[in-house]
């Protein structure tokens, strides 16, 4: 594990220097002021209070907003696996097999942050009118007991508000979110080592418009189902769509059959597990090339 973690600590060196990274913080600061916009709306026009994870909660409780949100890890991870002058001598040292770990782990570690900036980014953008309490708050109520939360897509339901509790809510949807976020990371990467560099953006691109199209509409248009048998359709897409699947208020919660959370959390760790390898494989007859050479 000292080799492994060795690999992962020397890819973070200079992390905050890189251009690619900062460029990435600096968009997804600005994905979470345009994403925030409609419950800042809420807040200034009814002038109530909301609980600190809750802008959070309503923001990336979204599918289009986790979407959003994880397509930026295109641009930070196109040139998975990193190698550098020093991946010749770790190569050398441990086993490809350790240093592909190490990459994994260094990907986990990165996905991590970048999910952690987004709750952080989101908390400071309403700071002013937040509070601590692990309360929902009177803005949450009037979400979820009126159509205006459904009007504005914030996910905020009063069958959410009477099961958990907004930092029990936060850590469902941070968890979430960090596992789409990773499956479509560790698929970059098993796509490069697989298929060449820059391949893996492609299957990202692929993975992301299949859960972008994989929509009620399609299903029903595609089957010829009738209006009334979209429910059909919404089951069908909640099981195979990762999209939804890392989409909070599309779960059941004792009243359907759509998956539940810890079946998601299934779904994700299988996907990720299969990725995890079909890399181990790919590294075994991955060419490194340095300085022109291979190895």
């Amino acid at each position: 594990m000292g080799q492994v973690f060795a690999v992962a600590r020397f890819n973070f060196r200079g992390f905050l220097k890189n251009p690619k990274v900062i460029l990435t913080l600096l968009l997804g600061l600005v994905l979470c002021f345009l994403l925030s916009g409609r419950v800042m709306k809420v807040i200034e026009a009814y002038g109530t209070p909301v609980q600190l994870a809750e802008p959070f909660l309503w923001t990336f409780g979204d599918a289009y907003s986790v979407l959003l949100s994880s397509i930026l890890l295109l641009l930070l991870f196109s040139d998975l696996p990193m190698a550098s002058a020093m991946t010749p001598y770790y190569l050398y040292r441990t086993t490809k097999g350790r240093w592909l770990a190490g990459q994994m782990l260094y990907v986990a570690g990165v996905v991590f942050l970048y999910t952690g900036f987004l709750f952080v980014a989101t908390v400071l953008l309403c700071g002013k009118y937040s509070y601590l309490g692990d309360v929902w708050s009177e803005t949450a109520a009037m979400l979820a007991y009126s159509k205006l939360g459904s009007e504005l897509g914030v996910p905020s339901t009063v069958g959410v508000m009477e099961s958990i509790t907004p930092y029990g809510c936060m850590a469902q949807v941070f968890g979430l979110l960090f596992l789409y976020a990773l499956t479509l990371s560790f698929l970059i990467l098993a796509g490069n080592l697989r298929c060449g560099k820059n391949r893996g953006m492609i299957f990202g691109l692929l993975f992301s418009l299949y859960g972008l199209l994989l929509n009620r509409d399609v299903i029903v248009a595609l089957f010829g189902w009738r209006e009334y048998e979209g429910y059909r359709a919404n089951l069908l897409i909640g099981w195979l769509s990762p999209l939804s699947h890392a989409t909070y208020g599309k779960h059941s919660f004792g009243y359907d059959r759509l998956p539940s959370l810890s079946a998601s959390r299934l779904v994700f760790a299988g996907l990720i597990l299969l990725l995890a390898g079909i890399s181990l494989r790919a590294v075994r007859r991955y060419s490194f090339v340095f300085l022109g050479e291979k190895s």
